[in-house]
């Protein structure tokens, strides 16, 4: 392959368990679907996304068709993947659904492992319900199974379809074994030969590694030697980052998340992968995610499912539209929840002129829900004239804390939470706020705080990851200690900001030309490719 060749990007596979609308639990789904979106839109790129077909899913509703096989056009494409137990050789079936979305070619892997799960990461209510076992919140028992499932399947239907990709993108810790399989494993290592990885960690944060502790389960499953499984040990676990580090580049979702991984103590938040990394000499490149501005765009309020469209910046803005819509949620907020309707619980007093304070999120301590909790008993109590709506699910006992303070006597008419999620709903609530609440203890990049931004939502943040590029008091408001008092100081910040509504009109403008400006996927893109190109110029074989 001459140089010229090498510095064309023509051919990326993605591997991942969320994408898009299809299948999500928190930003990946976004940054997948996005990235693929623009590197296929421009350049005539080719671009494949590959993810398990999951119980909640109906293919055929969602556009999608049955793949044939590619050597027997009158069958449909069926393969067997070897996923053997300790001490017992097994195999499990996949078949193939397809679909062109946006000019990306999808592929969902059909399997009784994938279709068995009502979650992409985590056991649902309902499942919890009718198998108590399954606990709601509680981590899929056989994630790894899956994860190793979806990866082997994956390039086994890329050897199948005879792609022979540039470049295979692997999203966190759920596809991060991909680069070891294709240059350790017989059957991968001479078809991938030119084939170069890129893992990219969305979450670096202890219990999203992906690890396994049973070491011959890891030998048996995955097929690779035990000299690849003995060095990518972190804490006697077999670790999938550390398995790709060897093999290809290693990439993070924000510039400061990269840094404070390996170059700071909050390192530590992740068992020290930072630290262990750059021992072995491997740095891990920051690029902080972009945003679909159009994805988010609040003028199309039929296709965003809110009650009326609106323009935060440019020539044209008008933000009439945005009091419909915050009008509009507090009128379906205003009656208090029956005692059977699980997914509402407390009510809105039917005040616009209020400032709506807002909280979108998966309920865990990684995002601060319990630190969000007491912040609001402390805004509460201080006799605030505002409104509070929390849209989310996730932990029990965190659901359980948010409803209690919604019941609170004290609090009725200040505070709704919304124990579910939907992108119709979470459109609404970004639409009809005003301030945007994100106190996690550590972000390593946040999407939220844009889609908030695109929606005239000012953001309230802890200043940590990536969550650094709000500019305090220019483009949101943030604080650096993560404690309650400290997020309720900031909400009482916002608040007296909401006076002055010129100031909050000149942050919402702020905010909007600096994503226009700076974050972009037609921008962020370039960064891929470069990385992308970089690879190929140091291909780990």
């Amino acid at each position: 392959m001459s140089a010229s060749e090498q510095q064309s990007i023509t051919s990326v596979w993605m591997f991942s368990r969320e994408y898009g609308r299809l299948a999500g639990a928190g930003g990946v789904k976004d940054v997948v679907s996005q990235l693929a979106k623009a590197l296929a839109r421009w350049n005539n790129r080719a671009v494949s996304v590959v993810l398990p077909c999951y119980g909640f899913m109906d293919p055929e509703k969602l556009g999608f068709s049955r793949l044939e096989d590619p050597l027997h056009p009158d069958r449909l494409l069926e393969f067997d993947v070897a996923m053997d137990y300790i001490n017992l050789e097994r195999r499990e079936r996949i078949g193939v659904w397809h679909h062109t979305q946006d000019r990306v070619q999808i592929y969902l892997l059909e399997a009784q492992r994938f279709l068995e799960k009502q979650g992409v990461y985590t056991y649902t209510r309902e499942e919890s319900q009718r198998e108590p076992w399954k606990v709601q919140g509680q981590g899929h028992i056989d994630y790894f199974a899956i994860n190793v499932l979806l990866q082997k399947g994956g390039l086994d239907l890329i050897m199948l379809l005879d792609q022979k990709p540039q470049i295979v993108h692997c999203h966190d810790g759920h596809t991060a074994i991909v680069p070891a399989i294709i240059r350790e494993c017989d059957g991968y290592r001479n078809y991938f030969r030119d084939t170069s990885p890129l893992v990219t960690i969305h979450n670096a944060g202890v219990g999203y590694h992906q690890e396994v502790s049973d070491l011959p389960f890891v030998r048996a499953i995955t097929g690779l030697p035990w000299r690849v499984i003995n060095n990518s040990l972190l804490d006697h676990s077999f670790d999938p980052f550390l398995a790709a580090a060897p093999y290809a580049a290693i990439s993070t979702v924000s510039e400061n998340y990269a840094r404070e991984l390996q170059e700071t103590d909050a390192d530590y938040l992740t068992g020290w992968l930072g630290h262990r990394l750059l021992d072995s000499g491997v740095e891990i490149i920051g690029i902080t995610n972009g945003i679909d501005t159009e994805t988010f765009n609040p003028a199309e309020h039929q296709r965003m499912g809110i009650a009326a469209g609106f323009r935060v910046g440019g020539k044209t803005a008008d933000l009439e539209g945005k009091q419909k819509c915050k009008q509009a949620l507090l009128a379906e907020l205003s009656r208090p929840g029956h005692e059977n309707e699980e997914d509402r619980i407390g009510f809105l007093d039917l005040e616009p002129e209020r400032p709506l304070f807002t909280f979108i999120g998966r309920l865990s301590e990684q995002k601060g829900v319990d630190i969000l909790i007491e912040a609001l008993k402390l805004f509460f109590d201080d006799e605030v004239v505002a409104s509070v709506v929390c849209l989310g699910n996730g932990s029990e006992s965190l659901e359980k804390a948010l409803a209690a303070v919604a019941l609170e006597p004290r609090y009725q008419g200040r505070m709704c939470f919304l124990p579910t999620y939907n992108p119709k709903l979470a459109n609404q609530i970004y639409a009809a706020g005003d301030f945007f609440v994100i106190p996690s203890r550590y972000e390593p990049c946040g999407l939220t705080d844009y889609i908030a931004q695109l929606f005239g939502n000012l953001p309230i943040v802890h200043h940590i990851g990536g969550l650094v590029k709000v500019v305090d008091g220019v483009t949101g408001f943030a604080y650096e200690e993560n404690s309650p008092e400290n997020l309720a100081l900031a909400m009482h910040h916002a608040l007296n900001a909401f006076q002055d509504s010129q100031s909050i009109r000149d942050m919402q403008v702020a905010a909007l030309a600096k994503i226009s400006k700076e974050h972009t996927w037609k921008r962020v893109m370039q960064d891929y490719v470069h990385l992308y190109k970089a690879s190929r110029m140091d291909t780990k074989v």
